[in-house]
């Protein structure tokens, strides 16, 4: 059987110290922003996006791409982590779909949540602070890597 994959991005925002979450219904996780890389864009794009889609708020990514003296080319901004995630798994252990996961880090001037029409709404969202993480029952993936995004946002 043919695996499936499909690119997504995934962008922790941080401002102040916290960093945002969500309440993914259809997942029943707590979540950063992002989603699935359209077929026009780059991941990074992708991540900013969905950020500004799901928050409005405007994120600058942590991190710059490097020079590469490339004539035909250039540098993408290196996310954090890429992970792959299985979706769809079936009853006999064979994976039908999978996510490639881009992390970014990135700022975000406020924290004023202001999601765009068809997204969870500012209810669904939480400012997490490193004590805020480590007391929570979040997925300990989640929980690290937002720790690190936090610790990146504060040496920028």
């Amino acid at each position: 059987m043919e695996t499936t994959r499909h690119f997504t991005a995934t962008v922790y925002v941080v401002n102040d110290g916290a960093t945002a979450l969500h309440e993914h219904d259809r997942l029943g996780l707590t979540i950063p922003p992002g989603g699935h890389v359209d077929r026009d864009e780059l991941p990074h794009e992708a991540g900013k996006r969905e950020v500004e889609e799901e928050t409005s708020l405007e994120p600058t990514l942590l991190g710059e791409a490097p020079e590469v003296p490339a004539p035909d080319g250039f540098a993408l901004p290196s996310p954090r982590y890429q992970l792959c995630y299985d979706i769809n798994v079936h009853e006999d252990g064979t994976v039908g779909h999978q996510h490639i996961d881009h992390v970014y880090f990135a700022t975000v001037p406020s924290r004023d949540i202001d999601p765009a029409d068809g997204e969870a709404g500012p209810e669904a969202w939480a400012w997490y602070d490193p004590d805020d993480l480590r007391d929570s029952d979040l997925d300990a993936d989640t929980v690290q890597i937002a720790l690190e995004a936090i610790e990146a946002a504060s040496e920028a």
